[in-house]
């Protein structure tokens, strides 16, 4: 990746964050709850009432993603 696009990218999501500074505690809780088997359900609800979602299941090669994005912070 472009470092400048990186940069870029770091700015748009603290400005995602400021917007929504529940979030990351949303997640954090969240994180704890996840292993192998969970089910992670995601619904957007658009202002015309459009309903779409979708969901994972969490593999053991997902939990190894999620181990090494956690060294990079």
């Amino acid at each position: 990746m472009n470092p400048l696009n990186a940069l870029k990218l770091k700015s748009l999501f603290e400005r995602f964050i400021a917007n929504h500074p529940k979030l990351p505690m949303f997640f954090k809780a969240a994180m704890g709850e996840v292993r192998e088997g969970t089910i992670i359900e995601i619904k957007v609800i658009s202002p015309e009432n459009k309903t779409i979602l979708s969901n994972l299941k969490i593999c053991a090669d997902d939990m190894s993603i999620v181990e090494e994005l956690k060294e990079i912070r």
